[in-house]
């Protein structure tokens, strides 16, 4: 098709802070850079689609953004301020969708949040907090102009399947700490740090499936509602999203399993450490009693002991105390206490 020609040339970087990029395309091709101020008037060329990331973003910048869509102005409530849960809501014509993203940093995983705004001829992405940056979304996309061309359902589809793919790489560090500690619990005496490890990873996979969780009816109604934003042609490709989302809780809930059973197992090894050691001292404690208690008995000054006048008393009592010790303990060592 013929390109009108095109007031910012496609060369031109996008310059306005808090917005990451900014382009109209064409059958799945950037035609242009744009300002912000373009966007309407771009959108409103036939066959155009307005493509526009932005990263913590001023109310400044999303009044403008709100300005050349006609956005709802909730919905630009809860794009500045963030802290939503995932969810999805329509408005007229457009789609408001909220989805949780997560990395891992130092140790802790991060959330952050990416918000979209969906309508014909248009989508504006929105990110806040922990967010890999969507230029290799943008990227993948314009490789494939063919795909892109479907229009904006199919950006919303890649940008939902790129958040869900990151969460991959934060489960995969965390699987490999928890089999570590899982075998250092089974091997060795667990420290105090590890178990302040445990305790950390297991919230922190909770508040991952709290964050996820609700992406799945985002994903479920992309997949099944009448949407006037998502095509019927578009829906096996969110089913593939929802799968997605799916397959990570179980590895959630599977993790939190597995570190509940390092726990469980790092009190249970403990506690069995603290029996064999009462075992050792109760064992060692009845073997040392005999020889005291004799001894305490013959060493008290009554005048009519009779034992102490006999020649061989001596060395009765000591043949007492080792029959009666060696008793003992071969009996302890035979039960497993020594």
């Amino acid at each position: 098709m013929n390109v009108p020609s095109l007031p910012t040339s496609l060369a031109e970087p996008v310059s306005a802070e808090g917005v990451v990029a900014a382009g109209a395309y064409v059958d799945g091709r950037r035609v242009a850079n744009i300002a912000i101020s373009e966007a309407s008037s771009w959108r409103a060329k036939p066959g155009h689609v307005v493509w526009i990331g932005l990263h913590e973003p001023d109310m400044a910048l999303l009044s403008a953004v709100q300005k050349q869509f006609d956005l709802h102005e909730l919905a630009i409530e809860d794009a500045n301020h963030a802290h939503q849960r995932p969810k999805i809501e329509q408005y007229g014509e457009a789609l408001f969708i909220v989805a949780r993203t997560a990395q891992l940093i130092e140790g802790r995983i991060a959330f952050g949040e990416t918000h979209i705004f969906v309508g014909e001829g248009y989508l504006v992405s929105v990110r806040h907090g922990a967010s890999t940056s969507y230029t290799p979304v943008r990227e993948r996309c314009e490789s494939c102009p063919r795909a892109l061309a479907r229009g904006e359902d199919y950006i919303l589809y890649a940008i939902l399947d790129f958040i869900v793919d990151n969460y991959s790489p934060v489960l995969e560090s965390i699987h490999d700490e928890v089999e570590g500690i899982e075998d250092d619990v089974l091997s060795k005496p667990i420290s105090k740090t590890q178990i302040e490890r445990l305790y950390m990873l297991r919230r922190d996979l909770l508040r991952l499936r709290n964050a996820i969780g609700p992406l799945v009816e985002v994903c479920r109604r992309l997949e099944h509602d009448e949407l006037a934003m998502v095509r019927q042609a578009m829906q096996p490709l969110f089913r593939d999203v929802t799968d997605h989302v799916r397959n990570i809780q179980e590895r959630i809930d599977s993790m939190r399993e597995v570190l509940a059973f390092a726990f469980e197992a790092s009190l249970l090894v403990g506690q069995a450490q603290e029996t064999a050691v009462s075992k050792k001292l109760a064992s060692w404690l009845a073997i040392i009693a005999i020889p005291t208690a004799l001894a305490g008995i013959y060493g008290m000054n009554f005048k009519h002991m009779p034992e102490l006048e006999w020649d061989y008393g001596y060395y009765m009592l000591l043949g007492v105390m080792l029959t009666a010790c060696t008793a003992l303990y071969w009996r302890f060592r035979r039960a497993g206490w020594l």
